[in-house]
């Protein structure tokens, strides 16, 4: 079984952009209402926070699962593995579970970076690895360039884009799509057929648009720093979305509405 489909890891707890006091606090309200798959990166500033939190929860190692990325300026023979030791002793723990890339390397670096990747895993420094901000095309680039299998692709996915094309490309490849920004950073919540539907089922707006996200059968990964909020987003497995409000739902992707702008990040690839 793919390791983010496994029952306690299809919820992913998101650490960008918390730092200090809220971050620990978060961490820890999250570990109580249930998360053990967390989210880092590099570029966050966060990781060695992070593993300290994690480990002021008494979790069990073998319990969690730790995720983390390398960031771009890092995807050279001199740093990649030398910046990936770095991350494990600032998380304090001899092996990731997972590593992705955090965006896409350039044309010219694309495969060098890709075979990088695959190293970290050879020599078991991560149990797995995954891409991030690959479009469909680089999907498939990836699965021709490398032996070892990608755990996931983490996009920017909530209903306010239209993401069928790299579903498709999911499906294809045999790469899931695990998400970002599921909650569009509170974009959601300016639609009233989200106010609607969660009155129906009894849910928040959050709890219906992260369920959606499962049910498309994509990896939920949200944050939050209020411990209501934080418990909700993790209670979405009592319920399911019927057929018709899934199609309800996917109306909302003609807003167009993406957090992470070509004008937030030029070095972001063509989207689909």
């Amino acid at each position: 079984m793919n390791l983010l489909f496994q029952k306690n890891f299809q919820r992913v707890f998101g650490t960008f952009p918390l730092t200090g006091n809220q971050l620990r606090d978060s961490i820890e309200t999250a570990a109580d209402v249930g998360y053990r798959a967390f989210d880092t990166a590099q570029m966050y500033g966060n990781e060695r926070e992070t593993g300290l939190a994690l480990r002021d929860t008494k979790i069990p190692r073998s319990e969690l699962c730790i995720i983390s990325k390398i960031h771009p300026d890092n995807y050279t023979e001199a740093n990649f593995i030398k910046s990936l030791e770095l991350s494990l002793s600032d998380l304090q723990i001899d092996q990731l579970d997972v590593l992705f890339l955090h965006w896409p390397p350039t044309q010219i670096a694309f495969d060098a970076t890709l075979e990088l990747l695959e190293k970290a895993h050879d020599l078991k420094l991560v149990n797995a690895i995954g891409i991030s901000n690959f479009n469909s095309q680089m999907m498939e680039r990836t699965n021709a360039k490398i032996q070892t299998k990608i755990l996931a692709n983490q996009v920017e996915f909530h209903p306010l884009i239209d993401q069928c094309v790299l579903l498709r490309k999911a499906s294809e490849t045999e790469i899931p799509l695990m998400s970002y920004s599921a909650i569009s950073r509170g974009k959601i919540f300016e639609f009233e057929i989200l106010h609607k539907i969660a009155s129906e089922y009894g849910k928040t707006p959050a709890q219906i648009v992260l369920r959606w996200v499962l049910q498309k059968g994509v990896i939920a990964n949200s944050m939050s720093t209020n411990k209501k909020n934080i418990e909700a987003n993790y209670n979405i497995m009592d319920f399911t979305l019927s057929s018709i409000d899934m199609a309800r739902i996917d109306t909302l992707n003609k807003t167009g509405f993406r957090v992470v702008t070509k004008e937030k990040a030029p070095w972001a690839p063509d989207w689909d």
